[in-house]
């Protein structure tokens, strides 16, 4: 059996010895060091931990039984007519975070959001959604945002404000003077025309599209051969090879939701289906895309070029073509070329570099293999990025030359996370007039003088444009908390427009894309269909455009130059949870583990295993580069020999208090070549200090103790035995002392597909935002406290300098046969007739005995009062800040707030589960396959787990429960779960 292991001083030491983790003492430590001990620095004794104790019992009891709070319900008087008290709404609607995009439906209770789920109607994301587009319905609950318009700190109205705009504006236009509207890409049809009539009523007004995380050189690539700027449709369900040069695709390149789901569609081994997908991945760092590749070659960043030249090099030859004199490919490069070519057509290649040179050679390698038209698609294009990098460095010249009269900036932070920021802090001051139209305060809109405060996107109208004709809107699922306005209607103010937006896009859409279809006989019902829908997508036909070969002489001339340089590379990347930091103050995002490293609530430097023995470095230790930066380092397996990588998104400081001062800003890090920003840069050097740092991992115990927990076998020997990878079964019939359990009616079950799990966590948040899990803070989790019902295991496996990575999502398993149940000395956990393992909180006291009975580790404890559920005031442990009315309203009235001292965990969605019976009941039938889900199942965009009743012998949960791949973990210990996995396929060459 190959053995996996999940940190390297686990495979250091084997799995037989513990690893020594560095945690910090609490008050529990410190009592326990006094009752081994005998003595501490302050010469306690066993007799003083007692009192300790005591105490802190005695006066528990006292503040519980003292403060219990009155709590008033108030009923309505007039019952809205779309509410049913106790019934969820759902609102069709659409999440915009500059370029991250989802369809997505708002459920609400009584009025309030209080979770998102993906829209299954939309042909771009499916269903799907990611970890941010679940978090974001916290910030809409964010007491840190702006509350009404400002000018300096002095509270305005809007009539004040729009009075001071407007004449500020007419002033300039009359004068002539130079005004610059500054946002991200805007990928919304109506809204461009509310910016291009802006424009028409100040011809003096220019407007710049930004993106921190821009595409400027594949746009500029594709203009050059296409002859028009534009992403390409990336189409992974139908490529039979993919090959990619540090594109993270699965993690934050591009549209990631819908990627996913079409990789993971190629990928998956069901109804007979033997073959899937083959994926290769170059890159320096271990990236959520490269840990889910079949083969991956760790190369550093500034090799990318010539590989991908040698590599399109090699193809000309295979076509009999004359080639570019360059460096001689390796017999990897060389084979490589052979595979793609024996799959063209059928194959696709991708780079994630913001590199001019690179994206027209990987668009001529695309051409020769013939995947245009195929696996790559020019009629339909991806429309989230559409900056150019140069617009940004004129505007930032022009401001500093004091010829920008006045700024008005909408939805970004340059700021923070420009590469000149700083630069551009001093510049915006010199401005005489600027305004921000931003949601909450930021480090860029802190400097100007006035604000405009935009709304959540729940609380706004909007459409939305992602990809080529493939439209969808956006309605609020409530009306704005706070006195702000959103961006759109605020112009349209400033425009001199008596319209308000929503009367905007109804006539837009009226005069655009109404006679688009004609299934509607008049436009309020083709209005109201489409806004119920949440999506249009009308059968457009697109003429498709035809590629023109550059001359690219010279690019593969530079292309193929070898790097020469001194020290290290660096590299910066985007965060899987946080993104680009403009959700830095989610404490959903900040508390969930990174994939790869499992670390939290921090940013960090990650190295090879071979630099950091060279160097001595250790987890925690505290390196300083030649910028005179200190940074943490953490020794990452499969990170390129001679590499550095450190991710963005963290080191905010204007921020709420919970994103504020967490890790480092390293934008400035980047840099601008030819044009284009690169985040990358080489000649660092490092040196060590003498700090250490404590990282927040909720990973880093022995889980696999030898056994066959996690199992995977090649597709080879996958199509000759179905079985592969699963010889270790353990069939024990009536092997415990118990009765077999019976369960006559539904028997519920989970699935969950390791060859389509790619651990990106999503799951995990949905989860949270679900079951009211609370979040516990970095210094907490140092202490083993985290209280994630779903956890994402990650195991290594092999060199480790060039490991293989697989993720296993671990939840409470249910067992029929649980150890937990037997253990309980008030039966507050017990089965359901169901087959559900239960939790009745009201018995629980806290002995804690069911979970070290739990062989799987499951179930959490609250050490604290996360959430105010025993009304004690404790904003020491409230990280999430939701001690707040306004905060409390995100949470899920149909699950119950977990108090002090009693024990959690998964319930498999129980609440979902009652809702789905009720509703079948009402119309007299059973519940059909596949009509109740899971949160966890409702949001992975990979549809990797499936839930279902085990005792519909029809059902799909069924079907999977019989394939030769699906085994329990820990069978030989005869639990019983109800929860199963289906072995991970890799598709290597033997």
């Amino acid at each position: 059996m190959k053995k996996h292991w999940k940190s390297l001083a686990e495979r250091k030491n084997g799995s037989d010895k513990p690893v020594e983790k560095s945690i910090p003492k609490g008050n529990l430590e410190q009592m326990l060091d006094i009752f081994e001990n005998g003595n501490d620095k302050s010469q306690s004794n066993r007799r003083d931990f007692l009192k300790l104790c005591g105490y802190s019992l005695a006066i528990s009891t006292v503040l519980a039984s003292c403060e219990n709070s009155v709590q008033k319900a108030i009923p309505y008087l007039i019952k809205p007519e779309e509410i049913t008290p106790g019934k969820a709404n759902y609102y069709a609607s659409s999440y915009v975070n500059g370029s991250d995009y989802c369809s997505i439906l708002i459920k609400t209770r009584e009025g309030r959001p209080i979770k998102i789920e993906g829209n299954d109607l939309s042909g771009v994301t499916h269903g799907g959604t990611s970890a941010r587009v679940q978090a974001s319905i916290l910030g809409l609950y964010d007491t840190g945002r702006y509350k009404n318009p400002l000018s300096g700190d002095k509270k305005l109205s809007w009539n004040d404000l729009d009075k001071t705009v407007v004449d500020q504006l007419n002033k300039l236009k009359d004068n002539k003077e130079e005004v610059v509207l500054l946002t991200p890409t805007i990928y919304s049809p109506s809204t461009k025309s509310v910016i291009e009539g802006f424009l028409k009523v100040y011809p003096n007004l220019k407007w710049v599209q930004y993106d921190n995380r821009s595409a400027s050189a594949l746009l500029k690539a594709n203009e050059m051969c296409f002859g028009k700027a534009g992403i390409s449709d990336y189409r992974f369900d139908k490529a039979d090879l993919v090959v990619s040069f540090d594109a993270d695709f699965l993690g934050n390149w591009l549209m990631p939701v819908e990627h996913i789901r079409q990789y993971a569609k190629k990928r998956k081994l069901s109804d007979g289906n033997t073959n899937m997908s083959r994926h290769i991945q170059f890159e320096s760092r271990m990236s959520l895309t490269g840990s889910n590749a079949d083969f991956r070659i760790p190369v550093k960043a500034s090799e990318h070029a010539l590989l991908i030249a040698q590599l399109y090099n090699e193809v000309l030859k295979i076509k009999g073509k004359e080639t570019y004199t360059i460096a001689t490919a390796s017999a990897d490069i060389v084979e490589l070329a052979k595979e793609l070519w024996g799959n063209k057509g059928k194959s696709l290649v991708v780079a994630g570099d913001n590199d001019l040179n690179i994206q027209l050679v990987i668009n001529a390698l695309n051409y020769e293999l013939e995947n245009y038209g195929n696996t790559l698609r020019t009629d339909k294009q991806i429309l989230t990025k559409q900056a150019i990098d140069s617009d940004m460095e004129d505007l930032l010249s022009e401001l500093k030359s004091g010829k920008v009269k006045a700024l008005l900036s909408y939805g970004v932070n340059p700021v923070y996370d420009y590469y000149k920021g700083e630069e551009f802090g001093k510049a915006i001051e010199k401005v005489p007039f600027s305004i921000s139209l931003d949601l909450a305060p930021n480090e860029t809109s802190v400097l100007f003088k006035n604000v405009a405060p935009d709304n959540h996107f729940i609380e706004s109208w909007n459409d939305v444009e992602a990809k080529s004709s493939r439209y969808s809107l956006m309605q609020p699922g409530i009306r704005p908390l706070f006195d702000t306005r959103q961006f759109q209607s605020t112009l349209l103010a400033w425009s001199g427009s008596d319209l308000d937006y929503l009367k905007f896009i109804k006539k837009y859409w009226e005069e655009n894309f109404y006679a688009l279809q004609n299934k509607y006989p008049n436009f309020t019902t083709f209005w109201n269909h489409t806004l119920q829908q949440g999506v249009f997508e009308p059968s457009t036909s697109v003429a498709k455009v035809q590629f023109k070969m550059p001359d690219i002489t010279n690019v593969m001339a530079m292309a193929a130059q070898k790097v020469e340089s001194s020290g290290l590379d660096l590299q910066i990347y985007e965060s899987v949870a946080l993104g680009d930091g403009q959700m830095a103050n989610n404490p959903w995002l900040q508390e969930m583990p990174d994939p790869i490293s499992k670390i939290c609530w921090d940013n960090y430097l990650n190295i090879s295993p071979k630099q950091a023995k060279e160097m001595e470095l250790e987890l925690g230790d505290v390196v300083e580069l030649n910028n005179g930066e200190t940074y943490p380092i953490y020794i990452l397996p499969g990170q390129a020999y001679n590499t550095l990588a450190i991710s963005l998104g963290y080191g905010r400081t204007v921020c709420g208090v919970v994103g504020k001062n967490v890790g480092k800003n390293v934008a400035a890090l980047a840099n601008l070549k030819k044009e284009h920003r690169s985040d990358f840069v080489s000649g660092i050097e490092i040196k060590k200090t003498e700090e250490k740092y404590d990282f927040a991992m909720t990973q880093t115990h022995h889980s696999m103790e030898g056994r066959a927990i996690v199992r995977e076998a090649n597709l080879d020997e996958y199509k000759k035995n179905p079985k592969a990878g699963n010889d270790h079964k353990h069939k024990y019939k009536n092997a415990g002392i118990y009765k077999e359990p019976e369960f006559p009616n539904h028997h519920w079950g989970l699935a969950i597909d390791l060859n389509a799990c790619i651990g990106c966590g999503a799951c995990t948040i949905a989860c949270q935002a679900e079951n009211n899990v609370p979040i516990v803070g970095k210094k907490e989790v140092i202490r083993a406290h985290e209280m994630s019902w779903i956890r994402i295991d990650r195991y290594f496996s092999g060199d480790e300098n060039k490991p293989g990575v697989v993720f296993q999502p671990v939840m409470c398993q249910h067992c029929d046969n649980a150890p937990c149940e037997n253990v309980c000395p008030v039966a507050a956990t017990n089965h359901s007739s169901e087959g559900l393992n239960q939790m009745i909180y009201n018995r629980c006291i806290g002995t804690r005995y069911c979970g070290n009975n739990c062989p799987y580790k499951v179930r959490r404890f609250n050490w604290y009062d996360y959430t105010q559920a025993d009304s004690i005031p404790n904003n020491l442990h409230d990280p999430a800040g939701l001690t707040s009315d306004l905060s409390r309203m995100v949470l899920n009235p149909d699950v119950t707030i977990r108090a002090k001292g009693v024990i959690e965990k998964c319930s498999m969605c129980v609440q979902r589960i009652q809702e789905g019976k009720l509703n079948a009941k009402l119309k007299g039938r059973k519940v059909k396959d596949g009509e109740i889900k899971t949160a966890c199942q409702q949001t992975c965009p990979s549809g990797a787990i499936l839930f279902g009743d085990l005792n519909d012998k029809s059902s799909e949960l069924f079907k999977v429960t019989s394939s030769g791949r699906n085994y329990h973990l820990l069978e030989e210990i005869h639990t019983l779960p109800s929860v199963s996995y289906l072995t991970k396929i890799r598709n290597k060459k033997s």
